[in-house]
């Protein structure tokens, strides 16, 4: 009877090892974000609104910002913890020597286009009629930037051909369109539909959908995701998971669900008053949500191909791409949420 109330203890001991060891090591966890009612963004809002942080055991603050640069300097500069952005930038800072880990993916397409105004549209013939444009982005060295740079290389053309303004992913956006502040703009949905859809732009490039991505880049390019700087990522693996878990968990709840679910969990805002317009939108970007949150190695290979195509003080035999990503913590939400 003895051992048998002393191998009970053991077992309840070990127990409560490894429920402590798998207890986030941070739980009030604060991530920025670069236009948060944006789609790009959909799986975090989904991770928020439905409590799969909490459920997690973590406290999430989430600070929008006007773009995703300004949200990346929020972590440089230690206001944040995590950044809800693009994948993108974890090469870019490493070539700056700034370490910084992807480690869940939200977009496994950037789903930005490329519009130009209705004033425009007649004259465009290729990527090189852009220059000299005024062209508006979420913030200036965001992943929309990012997009038009890419872009804007297929004509032949340098970053600094066109004047870039930063316009926000909001009603701000569709308001610099309409009054000619801007001749075109990147930007991200559904600001991109509604402007479509009102005849006030004429898209360009396309990267709603996974044909639209293969047809400008070549190839995979993976999107959104949360990254970090590395030292915080190996200091708080249990964080890190958790997060992990919350957005794996939102990235399959969106496959599963119509736009009328999605329009119903999202803040009323989200929808820009109107809602038809917000189902439609989501409709078209659906399928460049990530189902599962993993990172494609080939699309990571291919982000750094298209980055240097237009930087040309990126060396990408200096990049070590393995330390940018990691699917370490997704295959484990994966087969915690099945």
């Amino acid at each position: 009877m003895k051992r048998i109330f002393a191998l009970a203890a053991v077992a309840a001991a070990l127990a409560s090892t490894f429920a402590f060891a798998q207890a986030p090591e941070k739980k009030d966890v604060h991530i920025a974000v670069g236009g948060k009612a944006a789609f790009y963004y959909l799986p975090l809002t989904i991770a928020e609104q439905l409590g799969y942080f909490k459920d997690e055991g973590l406290n999430v603050k989430i600070s929008d910002f006007a773009g995703g640069s300004q949200s990346l300097q929020a972590v440089v500069g230690g206001s944040a913890d995590v950044v809800s952005g693009a994948f993108e930038h974890t090469i870019n800072m490493q070539a700056k020597k700034q370490s910084m880990v992807a480690f869940v993916q939200m977009g496994r397409a950037p789903q930005i286009s490329v519009g130009i105004s209705k004033a425009k549209a007649a004259g465009y013939k290729s990527p090189a009629d852009l220059k000299g444009y005024k062209m508006g982005v979420s913030a200036p060295g965001s992943s929309t930037n990012i997009i038009l740079n890419a872009f804007l290389a297929k004509g032949g053309l340098k970053p600094t051909d066109v004047a870039v303004i930063g316009v926000g992913t909001g009603a701000g956006a569709v308001a610099a369109v309409k009054s000619g502040q801007i001749d075109g703009t990147s930007n991200t949905d559904p600001i991109m539909t509604k402007l479509e859809m009102e005849g006030s732009v004429k898209i360009i490039a396309d990267t709603r959908t996974m044909k639209g991505t293969e047809a400008l880049f070549g190839g995979p390019m993976p999107a959104a995701s949360l990254y970090a700087p590395t030292k915080w990522v190996k200091e708080n693996p249990n964080t890190v998971q958790a997060l992990t878990n919350a957005i794996v968990r939102a990235d399959k709840w969106i496959a599963k669900a119509s736009a009328t679910d999605v329009a119903k969990t999202v803040p009323p805002a989200y929808v820009l008053g109107d809602q038809a317009l917000y189902m439609f939108s989501f409709d078209k970007i659906k399928e460049a949500v990530s189902p599962d949150g993993m990172i494609s190695e080939a699309g990571v290979k291919n982000t750094l191909k298209v980055l240097a195509s237009y930087n040309k003080e990126l060396k990408p035999e200096q990049i070590k791409l393995e330390e940018t990503f990691t699917n370490e913590f997704v295959k484990k939400a994966n087969a915690k949420y099945k």
